[in-house]
């Protein structure tokens, strides 16, 4: 039998040694859930601490940090993604970089206005991802971080930033009134359906920790102990800052609840009609 005539082409014996490696699509595992609310009354963050190194090495971080200067401001920063890498932001954000134009040593707390603060996280971000970048990714270590931010600095708005890893950011509207980082996808719904901007706080509240239960029965990355801010408009104060640990009452009993609440919903609500015909 003749073999058909492949051309110079069709066989390439250096391609067996070639260095490069096959294009392989990023998988993230999110280990993380946070999500912020931001109502007429005020404000919401509430964020898990499950975070990971390995598959047999998964620990508890807090996520959700709260900075005060009662009556002046009041900001919160919650985070989700590399853990190293944010906490290097944070650090970077308390301890300050020097502005070369102004002489300022920058921090989030001596920041003029909510806005510049987030730019600030931003340039954070910004920076230590082309400090670490490239390493960690030569290093096939996932190196994506994602923050909230929020609060209210005396005589500005109260406001809610979603900063993504490239330092970039988005503020929340009126329209909808809630941002989210890490595994967002389960928890989403529940703040789609019953989240707007005229919600009462504590039911915001109530609605944000039954989003974190949907997200936490849907996936073992995310998980107890919870984070929880409330903040009242204007006061600059929060008003709850509060770990909601194993085994707290009224958490498990709000997850009980949401669980006898949908099983009687689908049992109410008719079977579908359909059927073959014949």
């Amino acid at each position: 039998m003749t073999l058909p005539d492949m051309g110079p082409r069709s066989y390439n014996p250096a391609a067996r040694f070639s260095k490069k490696k096959p294009d392989r699509k990023k998988k993230t595992d999110h280990m993380t859930y946070c999500c912020g609310i931001l109502v007429r009354e005020g404000l919401v963050m509430i964020a898990d601490t499950r975070t990971n190194a390995g598959l047999d090495n998964v620990s508890t971080f807090r996520k959700l940090h709260v900075y005060t200067q009662p009556g002046e401001r009041l900001m919160a920063i919650a985070s989700s993604g590399n853990l190293s890498l944010s906490q290097t932001v944070r650090a970077t954000l308390t301890e300050g970089v020097d502005n070369p134009e102004t002489g300022e040593r920058e921090t989030l707390m001596n920041a003029p206005t909510m806005f510049q603060a987030a730019q600030r996280i931003g340039r954070a971000v910004r920076h230590i991802q082309t400090m670490e970048g490239k390493a960690l990714e030569a290093a096939e270590v996932e190196h994506d971080v994602a923050f909230l931010f929020g609060g209210q600095i005396k005589g500005g708005p109260l406001r809610l930033y979603m900063i993504y890893s490239a330092g970039n950011f988005i503020e929340c509207t009126v329209d909808t009134p809630y941002l989210q980082i890490g595994e967002h996808k389960y928890g989403k719904p529940v703040l789609d359906r019953a989240i707007s901007f005229d919600t009462d706080i504590y039911d915001s509240l109530k609605i944000g920790l039954i989003s974190m239960d949907s997200t936490m029965r849907s996936n073992l990355g995310v998980g107890l102990p919870i984070d929880i801010l409330v903040a009242r408009r204007d006061t600059c104060a929060p008003e709850v800052n509060y770990r909601i640990e194993p085994g707290e009452p009224y958490f498990q009993d709000l997850r009980e609840r949401w669980s006898a609440a949908l099983r009687a919903a689908h049992i109410a609500i008719p079977r579908p009609p359909y059927r073959s015909p014949g």
